[in-house]
């Protein structure tokens, strides 16, 4: 038994080496620490970091401002050459044009604010508008103004003459108005005190509601209506069907708005 068997690792042995070597896909010669697929070596660490990270922008040295000093002065833009005219003027006149030179200099400095247009100043060569004969002013509020034209005498003879020219006028008759023959409402609400609703007169009549409705409407206002309704021979009678409840009211006339008027 002990010989088979060790016949049989015998032929294993052999076997095994004759087997060719399996190759690293990820070996380099000289460099050590490589499997397959990965690479922990410190040369592999710096490659991929280096791919990941992107190098730093170098660091330009500029010298630090001195503590204390003064920051350098803002560029100045360019000197407008009508102010500085202006300027040269000022410095080189004498005393007596120096305010007409100092105005100048601020008008050539205004003057380049408002795109080039030139101020324009009040002066007796370019004296303020006068208004004349303007019916729309009053200086009458002007003490000045109305001191030197008016006196005590002269209001007082202006009040008598405005007193001698008032008129009163005395109430008259009212006038007649046109159709003056139509009922009055306004006197038949006064006459009549019984209320809206209240059966007087008696009515008859076939499909008086259809009736009332379209003939009612034909009128503008109830006044209208009324006075239509008295001249017809109402409250008595009712020739169009204006009344059907019989109060002697049509097309729902009310006479209190009246009545309250009156006080009554």
């Amino acid at each position: 038994m002990i010989p088979k068997l060790i016949l049989i690792a015998g032929a294993l042995g052999a076997l095994a080496a004759c087997q060719p070597a399996v190759p690293d896909s990820g070996a380099q010669p000289g460099v050590p620490g490589r499997g397959v697929g990965f690479d922990t070596s410190t040369q592999a660490k710096q490659q991929v970091t280096q791919q990941l990270v992107p190098a730093a922008a170098p660091v330009q040295s500029s010298a630090l401002p001195t503590v204390g000093a003064a920051p350098a002065p803002a560029p100045r833009p360019a000197a407008d050459p009508v102010i500085a005219t202006a300027e040269s003027a000022l410095n080189n006149s004498s005393p007596a044009t120096a305010a007409a030179n100092a105005n100048d200099v601020e008008n050539a400095r205004a003057a380049s604010l408002n795109s080039g247009a030139g101020v324009v100043n009040a002066s007796p060569a370019n004296a303020a508008p006068t208004l004349v004969n303007n019916p729309g002013i009053s200086d009458e509020n002007d003490f000045g103004a109305v001191s030197s034209r008016q006196s005590i005498e002269s209001d007082k003879a202006r009040i008598a003459a405005n007193r001698a020219q008032y008129t009163v006028v005395q109430p008259t008759a009212l006038p007649s108005r046109e159709g003056g023959n139509q009922p009055n409402v306004v006197a038949y609400a006064l006459q009549n005190k019984h209320p809206k609703g209240t059966q007087l007169y008696r009515r008859l009549g076939f499909n008086a509601a259809n009736k009332f409705e379209k003939n009612c409407a034909v009128y503008r206002s109830a006044d209208e209506a009324q006075i239509d309704f008295l001249a017809r021979g109402g409250p008595e009678k009712d020739r169009k069907g204006l009344d059907p409840d019989g109060d002697g009211y049509a097309c729902r006339w009310d006479p209190t708005p009246y009545r309250a008027a009156s006080g009554g």
